[in-house]
């Protein structure tokens, strides 16, 4: 695979990154209390490619090794629980 530019999309809820077919490379996520939790599709109602949970009260950045995880729909953050916001990197 050719390499390419890494874009970033700042979300604060769930539903489409509006990014079209894409892979991620990495999330960047501000957690509140309770029990954090990220989820995210390959489109609406699609396969679940990416469930995350993480502890309360921090900033969180995962990394996605390789050549990250392939939406062939597009980037779709079906859940968002405990978090303030998240940066999703992909390309």
């Amino acid at each position: 695979m050719s390499s390419s530019d890494i874009q970033s999309k700042r979300i604060t809820g769930t539903g489409s990154l509006g990014v079209g077919p894409a892979r991620i490379t990495q999330i960047q996520v501000l957690t509140t209390t309770g029990s954090p939790r990220v989820t995210v599709t390959n489109g609406n109602g699609g396969e679940t490619v990416l469930d995350l949970d993480f502890n309360a009260s921090s900033t969180h950045s995962v990394n996605i090794p390789n050549d990250g995880i392939r939406c062939n729909s597009d980037v779709y953050i079906s859940a968002f629980t405990a978090c303030t916001a998240a940066t999703v990197f992909y390309r």
